[in-house]
């Protein structure tokens, strides 16, 4: 078993949550929802996206926990200098660059989905994930 804070992990995964929430919610959820061409109807209840929010935690506690190993490793490299909350930022920076953008492009580049809904998903991402490295990294 690897030696990773599963503690930290938990925070890290409802970080990413909260920060997910407020840019999908009260500080960007109107951009967004432009950006996404959602138009609710005013009939939505919080109440009845409880699944899709557990199962969001559940994904979230699972991408922290690999961003922990990645950094467990990352940070006995030769090229990682430092430790601490920028460290963590810079491992979380080179896993959101390797696999979220390249991994994500494929929906712009097959599947004809919004570059700015793109883009705009991936600065959410990015703020996340920065939030979570720093977050594993400090604890």
């Amino acid at each position: 078993m690897l030696p990773i804070n599963l503690t930290a992990v938990l925070v890290a995964a409802i970080a990413n949550f909260v920060i997910g929430f407020l840019l999908h919610g009260p500080v960007g959820g109107k951009l967004w929802m432009k950006l996404a061409k959602i138009h609710p109807t005013g009939k939505e209840k919080c109440s009845d996206m409880i699944p899709q929010m557990l199962k969001n935690l559940l994904a979230n506690l699972i991408f922290a926990y690999v961003l922990a190993a990645f950094y467990l490793f990352a940070s006995t490299s030769p090229y990682m200098t430092g430790s601490g909350a920028l460290s963590g930022m810079i491992c979380g920076f080179w896993v959101w660059l390797g696999f979220i953008v390249t991994g994500s492009s494929m929906e712009v580049i097959w599947m004809g989905r919004s570059v700015k809904l793109w883009l705009y998903e991936l600065f959410c991402s990015l703020l996340s994930i920065l939030a979570m490295g720093a977050i594993i990294a400090t604890w």
